[in-house]
């Protein structure tokens, strides 16, 4: 086998944007899988594939810009930066038009820099997204620690990688669910997940997201929640919108996802930034 040749040592790479370091960091704690990633106070740490490789990459965020670090190329730097923490989204285009809902724009005008959190792991989104479904964000967390260490891989910095669809989709859901403890028909889901993974599934920035969505909609135990939450987190859909979420419902004071879909005509094409405007207002204390 050919030696890899050296990535180098770290370097930053520093990215000015308005940005609001609070409510990503909250966001980041809440649902950070453990040892997979890991956040202390303003940094946030996790692998990254460079080439063949996985680096540990850290953020620093900060008011007014995010610091990434890592062996990697700025331009690998720079991406990572701007796909996780939305950086290339117009935040005075997005309170222009959020600023004009009664319930939505008190709370754009208190947070104008708000950004959409993004995820860097399409199958890693979806995977814990699914561990996710009707339980608390804690719960979630220990559902994924629990995955990661059964069948995720060790990285440097003491990191995890987080295990690959090819890792699960053969496995037995009944290991699954015994495992991490969970159901057995959200066992048989994951594996479902790996599966169309494992046959070319990829979210990312970019990706199709009609096909996207009739991809996963077709998965057992994949319902629009989970779909609209991943096109937001992952496909950077900034219209993308979980109408049926409860924590939607109880802050708008309605009853039903129609309730939700009426109420967020308003919030067009930004649905997204409202969607998390509400869930900061009532999720962290910040």
């Amino acid at each position: 086998m050919t030696a890899l040749p050296p990535l180098g040592p770290p370097h930053a790479w520093t990215v000015h944007a308005a940005v609001d370091p609070a409510p990503l960091l909250a966001s980041l704690r809440a649902h950070a899988v453990p040892g997979v990633e890991t956040v202390d106070g303003s940094t946030v740490c996790r692998l990254v594939p460079v080439g063949t490789r996985l680096v540990p990459v850290a953020a620093d965020l900060h008011d007014g810009h995010v610091v990434v670090r890592g062996a990697a190329p700025t331009t690998v730097l720079d991406d990572v930066a701007r796909r996780w923490f939305g950086l290339d989204d117009d935040v005075d285009a997005v309170a222009d038009v959020l600023a004009q809902d009664a319930v939505v724009g008190p709370l754009a005008r208190r947070r104008p820099h708000l950004r959409v959190l993004g995820h860097l792991d399409g199958f890693e989104a979806t995977v814990t997204t699914v561990l996710g479904q009707q339980v608390s964000l804690a719960a979630a967390r220990t559902f994924g620690g629990r995955l990661a260490a059964a069948w995720g891989r060790p990285g440097p910095d003491g990191l995890l990688a987080f295990p690959r669809p090819d890792d699960l989709a053969d496995l037995d859901p009944a290991e699954i669910q015994s495992t991490v403890r969970i159901t057995h028909a959200r066992a048989r889901s994951l594996r479902a997940v790996a599966k169309a993974f494992a046959d070319g599934l990829d979210l990312h920035p970019g990706a199709d997201p009609v096909e996207a969505r009739r991809r996963l909609l077709a998965l057992p135990g994949v319902g629009p929640w989970t779909v609209e939450y991943l096109a937001l987190r992952v496909l950077a859909d900034r219209d993308a919108l979980p109408a049926g979420d409860v924590v939607l419902r109880r802050a708008l004071g309605v009853d039903s996802t129609a309730a939700v879909e009426a109420a967020s005509a308003h919030w067009r094409p930004w649905r997204a930034y409202a969607a998390i405007h509400l869930w900061t207002s009532r999720a962290y204390a910040l």
